[in-house]
């Protein structure tokens, strides 16, 4: 069952990375696949219903999470955090480079790196280009921030570690919060050493007038007719009170992600016809994640029913030195760093933590260590040619992915390190 499990999990794996299928269809047909040849027959029904039964609640969470914070988006509750740091910023070098990585964490908090993206170039790259500041700061500011944030409980890390691992997602997260906290400190320390060289650089001076001539920058229209300005205090209190909710354990968190959605979509367009055209204009993001979860499920309930799991993680566990089987945690920090920026993080996170994590629990390693220790390299996954936002970031900026790579790539791996560094001093992998 070992061999048949290695073998499942790298035919998985080859077929997302060679874009042969894509990961939803891997997820499915290659489990059911092995486990007809492994002869599982009429068991692996129950297997694929158990492991979708485990995600549900997860798949439920992301679903209604990302409809509702992009309603928040479409109503225009960023709007006024945009006008207020780019106000702040001004023509300071230093200043605007500050302002660049706040307003990246503010608007990481909708899960989605492609959003963020948008609205942090729409609103400083004009900024950047008029005082001559190097526009790859804020492809930098935004990877430190976004990947920080990002293990919020609706993340796609977060997410999809805890349906690999069946884990709940509150727990992965709770434990990582003051580690995030120490990343977005050493994000605001490389804001600050970059707004003080490109002060330096630019010879900037109190008072000095450091715009140049009117640069035409073509960059994507923000459509602003479905905002609602009036509302924005409304909005605001809706989301804190979910917040509370989620932090005071008042009801299980997708409950407080569908009643909230609910109440933003009904406040925000009373008309049915308004709520149908916000509903559809996002469902396409939503949907595409709900089958992502779903089909995990399917994959996860197969590799841990079958026992493939258990005979892999022996197999593995038994070419590790005792000594050092004990820090399996650590060992998964660490080389999450090449592994999320050679695979996609379905690959990653459905192929390789499972395995990580059962060879940990022959050690008495708790699965929650290793799935937390699994995100720590996020800061460098957010550099991979694998995934879509540095596309989008590279063509808004107008910059080769080469010459981001080369750019942020050094302080990448020094937030990973932070990252992990927080961990184990926060006890979170340790």
């Amino acid at each position: 069952m070992a061999w048949i499990g290695f073998a499942m999990v790298t035919t998985f794996m080859v077929l997302i990375m060679t874009k042969r299928l894509s990961a939803v269809v891997a997820l499915i047909l290659v489990p059911v696949a092995f486990g007809l040849f492994a002869g599982l027959g009429s068991e692996m029904g129950g297997m694929v219903m158990d492991g979708m039964r485990q995600v549900a609640p997860i798949a439920i969470m992301l679903v209604f999470a990302i409809l509702l914070f992009s309603i928040m988006y479409d109503a225009g509750l960023f709007e006024p955090v945009v006008k207020v740091i780019t106000r702040f910023a001004g023509h300071d070098p230093l200043r605007i480079s500050l302002a660049t990585a706040l307003l990246g964490a503010l608007t990481s908090l909708d899960g989605d790196g492609t959003s963020t993206v948008l609205i942090v170039v729409t609103a400083f790259l004009p900024v950047y280009l008029r005082i001559g500041m190097n526009p790859l700061i804020i492809a930098l500011l935004i990877l430190l921030t976004n990947t920080m944030i990002n293990i919020i409980p609706w993340g796609g890390p977060t997410a999809r570690v805890a349906s690999a691992l069946h884990l709940d997602v509150m727990d992965v997260f709770v434990g990582l919060i003051p580690a995030a906290a120490l990343g977005l400190v050493y994000a605001a320390g490389m804001a600050w050493w970059l707004g003080i060289r490109e002060r330096k650089r630019l010879g900037w001076q109190p008072g000095k007038n450091m715009l140049l001539m009117e640069a035409e920058v073509e960059l994507p229209e923000v459509d602003r007719s479905h905002q609602r300005p009036k509302l924005v205090w409304v909005n605001l209190a809706l989301m804190l009170s979910m917040a509370t909710a989620m932090g005071t354990g008042l009801a299980p968190l997708p409950v407080v992600m569908v009643v909230t959605f609910a109440l933003a979509l009904v406040i925000n367009y009373p008309r049915l016809a308004e709520q149908k055209r916000r509903i559809a204009a996002h469902a396409e993001n939503a949907v595409t994640v709900a089958t992502l979860i779903f089909a995990a499920g399917v994959f996860t309930g197969v590799l841990t029913g079958s026992g493939m799991v258990d005979a892999m993680s022996q197999a593995f566990v038994s070419i590790i030195p005792d000594s050092a089987g004990s820090q399996m945690a650590l060992i998964t920090a660490f080389a999450s760093l090449p592994f999320t920026f050679f695979m996609s993080n379905d690959a990653y996170f459905f192929g390789i933590v499972p395995i990580l994590a059962a060879a940990g629990a022959e050690y008495g390693v708790d699965p929650l260590h290793i799935a937390r220790a699994s995100m720590l390299g996020q800061p460098v996954h957010a550099l991979s040619p694998l995934i879509a936002a540095i596309y989008v970031l590279s063509g808004l900026l107008k910059r080769d992915v080469g010459d981001l790579q080369k750019f942020a790539l050094v302080p990448a791996i020094g937030a990973s390190l932070v990252f992990i560094l927080g961990a184990c001093v926060t006890g979170a992998i340790i």
